[in-house]
């Protein structure tokens, strides 16, 4: 492709060479430059792209962008921009020509609920015999097959050379988990956006955005985005005040919720210790869901999904179907084990409010104790305290025997960040044990479970590795379990 085309719409200085030239490829890392590559230096968080210039123009580098002022030899043209993380969103769509354009493309964005969001809309949309894509934390599929992605929403190059791989595979629809990190580093934009979906906002990355304000603006800055419909819960806090900046665009706003009056709602709710039962009414009318996951925050989820999929025209009939056929959602509250009324689930909650939520909906269907085995990620400073003190106090609240563990402490001292935990829980008057190595934990809580008890696992949920250092070790807790409860057994007959 002409670089001309490739650079079209960007706002540039040239500062050496010209653009009449053929452009290979694009690439952010310099590993990955090809002969006659355009390579963007971007910034990051540890590495700035700029100190690989060198070795871009090494590996074929023929046009080189970057935002800060650098002295280049070799025969390759420099365009100066503002901004490299923008300008690399651009080149990269121009490159793949606008993939998005011929994708119904739905974004989702919130603290928590976001993963089991979009597979009800994918269910959803299968039923209707729709074909969708899907790009999030569980990683991308396409045509139902599943690969690993690095990010919750991949780097704009990865974004458009996937929205074109689903393209070319005749996908008519994808979508998405949009992290606040996607939405502030612009790595969606240039994407097309149809409809937007708002779940709820709770304190979570504050080590990234300083403030629940920051957090919120960031995460807001998706509803600017769509051009057919925004779709908010109206029972969150920030899903409001959401409403409030955004009710005057000219993207068509529905609501959904349970507490407040709006668009889509539920009644009837009924909780078993395996599903959630409702009706949900919609402007086409009602019609009665059964969700395989139990609990309140489901049913949130579930109804942005069926608002998402009422904007798109889908029947209530179709709607019922999709999520009365959906079993489950890899690593929500997975029932992993299950013997009479003792059980082990897995989640992902590493939030305090996503704590919270699945504490409360297991209690009531457990006869004995509720164990926890949980820790806190690697957040640094004064915010990353918080939010392990907020944990702490949750688990001090809810469970009646917390096994504080290790999550992913990366370059942290997994026993500093334990220390603050327990302070926490010392305050709150907490019942807890300490078990470093999380498998360790994991083994423990087994074996102070009785017959009727439920051991949650907090953290990690689909993950199969720990980042320990730089390095990410495997780490299968349905596996641990499963031979720790096989031990418990051998050793029971023995």
């Amino acid at each position: 492709m002409l670089a001309a085309e490739v650079v079209k719409g960007l706002d540039f200085e040239i500062v050496k060479g010209d653009v009449d030239k053929e452009i290979s490829s694009v690439a952010f890392n310099s590993r990955e430059v090809i002969e006659n590559s355009i390579f963007v230096a971007i910034s990051g968080f540890t590495v700035d792209g700029h100190h690989y210039i060198d070795k871009a123009i090494a590996n074929g580098a023929a046009m080189i962008v970057v935002e800060k002022d650098v002295v280049i030899e070799k025969d390759v043209t420099v365009l100066k921009v503002a901004d490299t993380r923008k300008a690399l969103a651009l080149v990269s769509a121009n490159f793949y020509q606008h993939p998005t354009g011929n994708l119904n493309l739905i974004g989702i964005t919130g603290t928590n609920g976001k993963t089991s969001t979009t597979y009800f809309i994918k269910s959803i949309f299968e039923q209707a015999n729709q074909s969708i894509g899907l790009i999030g934390t569980i990683g991308t599929l396409i045509n139902n097959e599943i690969r690993e992605t690095k990010n919750t929403t991949p780097e704009s190059l990865h974004l458009q050379q996937i929205f074109k791989e689903m393209v070319l595979a005749d996908t008519d629809n994808c979508i998405m988990e949009v992290s606040s990190h996607a939405l502030s580093l612009k790595r969606v934009a240039y994407s097309n956006f149809r409809t937007a979906i708002f779940t709820n906002l709770s304190p979570d990355h504050l080590e990234l955005h300083n403030s629940m304000e920051e957090y919120f603006e960031a995460k807001a800055e998706l509803f600017t985005m769509a051009q057919d419909y925004n779709v908010v819960n109206v029972d969150d806090e920030y899903g409001q005040k959401l409403v409030n900046k955004i009710r005057y665009y000219d993207t068509k706003l529905v609501t959904y919720g349970i507490e407040t009056e709006s668009d889509i709602y539920a009644t009837d709710i009924k909780y078993g210790p395996d599903y959630t039962s409702y009706t949900v009414h919609t402007p086409k009318g009602s019609v009665d869901v059964t969700v395989n996951i139990p609990g309140l925050i489901y049913v949130y989820n579930s109804l942005a999904a069926i608002a998402c999929a009422y904007c798109n025209n889908i029947s209530l009939e179709d709607i019922q179907k999709g999520i009365n056929k959906l079993p489950g959602i890899k690593g929500r509250l997975e029932t992993v084990y299950k013997e009479d009324d003792f059980k082990v689930v897995v989640d992902f909650a590493h939030t305090e409010d996503g704590l919270e939520k699945a504490l409360t909906t297991l209690r009531p269907h457990t006869k004995g104790k509720l164990i926890l085995v949980f820790g806190v990620y690697a957040a640094k400073g004064e915010l990353g305290s918080d939010k392990r003190k907020a944990m702490a106090m949750v688990a001090s609240q809810y469970a009646d025997l917390a096994i504080v563990t290790s999550d992913n402490p990366k370059d942290q001292d997994p026993n500093a960040i334990i220390a603050e935990i327990i302070e926490a829980m010392d305050e709150a008057g907490g019942r807890y044990e300490v078990f470093v190595d999380r498998k360790d934990a994991i083994e423990r809580a087994v074996d102070a479970s009785g017959k009727e008890d439920t051991i949650l696992i907090a953290g990690k949920g689909h993950e199969t590795a720990q980042i320990i250092g730089d390095k990410e070790i495997p780490f299968n807790e349905t596996e641990i379990v499963l031979n720790a409860i096989l031990n418990r057994k051998q050793l029971v007959i023995n």
